[in-house]
């Protein structure tokens, strides 16, 4: 009551986690006691007010002076669009993420693996035997990726990797699928780029993965017990086959 008579907006019951965020964003500096705040703990933001979002009443503090954390507001009809908002958003924050701190980009559109496949295919020319096949099924498991992105996209995925292959042959190492067009053009003048670290974790793990698979040499399937039945020896604890 004295503290909004004196135009200060006082907030009740805050997480410890938002009064972290909070600090972060305005710059101010938590304090635990009236007795200690000074001048230079004090935050800086342009507006402070409460607004009601459906039925939730939210606090927000907008116009920070180089602030260190933000917020984002997901809303959608059900929790289900509401959840696939949410981690789509998270994993596009984690790519920029990613991308900043490595600085280091490659093309997108299935450029990167059109071309590291035409590499591997001229490479297992060199070889002979199994390696040869090895190295040029390697090259074709690359390809999925393109192939995949032409097919959600609703686009022959044969034509779109002739005609990728045709560009990359010509030495257009960055020409990739632009979905929304249907057509194979340079990824880095449209601005379609990845993180290089994303890219080769991708590969990293599916090529773990199947060096994995084709290091069993045998699978063991195991029946599953009949329904209702008692397992052989009778109960347990006793011995089988007495009343």
């Amino acid at each position: 009551h004295y503290l909004a008579k004196a135009g200060i907006f006082a907030a009740r019951r805050v997480k410890k986690s938002d009064m972290e965020k909070l600090a972060r964003a305005t710059g101010a500096k938590i304090q635990t006691g009236m007795k200690e705040i000074n001048k230079s703990d004090l935050g800086k933001a342009d507006l402070v007010e409460e607004k009601k979002i459906g039925d939730d009443a939210m606090t927000y503090v907008t116009g920070c002076h180089n602030p260190k954390a933000v917020s984002i507001i997901l809303r959608g009809g059900t929790e289900h669009v509401v959840a696939e908002a949410e981690r789509a958003l998270h994993d596009a924050l984690r790519v920029v993420g990613v991308a900043i701190e490595d600085e280091t980009l490659v093309a997108g559109g299935g450029s990167p693996e059109v071309e590291l496949a035409l590499r591997l295919r001229e490479y297992s020319a060199t070889l002979i035997g199994r390696e040869q096949l090895a190295v040029a099924k390697f090259a074709d498991a690359l390809e999925v990726i393109p192939r995949t992105l032409a097919e959600n996209a609703g686009l022959d995925p044969i034509d779109i990797l002739v005609e990728m292959r045709s560009q990359h042959e010509k030495g257009k190492i960055t020409a990739g699928l632009n979905v929304f067009t249907g057509k194979v053009v340079d990824m880095w003048k449209e601005g379609v780029v990845e993180p290089l670290r994303i890219k080769v974790q991708a590969i990293n793990s599916a090529t773990e993965a199947a060096t994995m698979i084709l290091r069993i040499d045998d699978v063991l399937s195991s029946k599953s017990a009949p329904a209702g039945g008692m397992p052989p020896g009778g109960m347990g604890g006793g011995m089988g086959g007495m009343d």
